[in-house]
C-alpha cells in the first residue's frame, strides 16, 4: 500500500502511558525505539521536515511517556521512551520497560518498529536486549544507525558491520544509516515506512 502523505499536516496528538490512553482508531502506526539520546526526536523532526514538533530534550531520559504524532490522519509516528539512561531509579526503569513492552506487544495498529542505535558506538547491552526481544516477538523491524554525520565516510561500512555483528542480525534485517542533520537516509526510511 502506497499512501501519499501531506507532511504539512503533521501534528502532535497525544501522550499516553497505558493502552486505554492510546488513540482510538485504526490508523497504522510505526514506532521508534532506542536508548536515551540516540536521536529519536531529532529523527522524527527530520522525517517530518520540522524543527521541533518532537521535543528534543536537553537532558537524556526525559521522554518517559509514549508520544503519538498524527500525520495527515493516515499514519502515526510513535515515539517510545528512551531506555538505558543511567541516572534514573530502578523503579523508573521498570516502569519504562512496562510502558514500552505493553505498547510493542499489544498494539494492533503497529506496522513496523524502527530500533535506533548510535552509529558511533557498538550497540549497548540494552540495545542487544531490545533487539532480542523484537526478534522473539516476530514483528517487522528495521535498524536505524543514527548520527551518521558524526562518522567519517571511510568508517561507515566498518561501523555498520560492527552493529550487524554485535546485534547478531540476520541477513534480511536492514540497517539504514541516518543523519538528522543532513537528512541522509531519510528517503530510504520513508520507503520502509510507506
Amino acid at each position: 500500500m502506497k499512501m501519499s502523505l501531506n507532511l504539512n499536516n503533521a501534528r502532535y496528538e497525544i501522550t499516553a502511558v497505558k493502552p486505554d490512553q492510546y488513540p482510538k482508531n485504526d490508523i497504522p502506526e510505526v514506532t521508534f525505539v532506542g536508548r536515551s539520546n540516540v536521536g529519536k526526536s531529532s529523527l522524527i523532526n527530520a522525517m517530518l521536515n520540522r524543527k521541533n514538533l518532537a521535543r528534543v530534550a536537553a537532558t537524556p531520559g526525559k521522554t518517559r511517556l509514549i508520544n503519538f504524532y498524527n500525520i495527515d490522519d493516515q499514519l502515526y509516528f510513535v515515539d517510545l521512551p528512551g531506555y538505558g539512561f543511567a541516572k534514573v531509579s530502578k523503579s523508573m526503569k521498570a516502569s519504562w520497560k512496562d510502558v514500552i513492552e505493553t505498547y510493542l506487544s499489544e498494539r494492533k495498529q503497529l506496522r513496523k518498529i524502527f530500533l535506533l542505535v548510535d552509529i558511533r558506538h557498538s550497540p549497548t547491552s540494552d540495545d542487544i536486549l531490545m533487539h532480542e526481544w523484537l526478534k522473539s516477538m516476530e514483528r517487522s523491524y528495521v535498524i536505524v544507525a543514527t548520527k551518521l554525520d558524526k562518522v567519517p565516510r571511510s568508517k561507515i561500512k566498518e561501523r555498520i558491520s560492527d552493529i550487524r555483528s554485535t546485534l547478531k542480525l540476520e541477513e534480511h534485517i536492514k540497517i539504514i544509516p541516518f543523519s538528522s542533520e543532513t537528512k541522509q537516509g531519510r528517503d530510504e526510511l520513508w520507503e520502509e515506512i510507506l
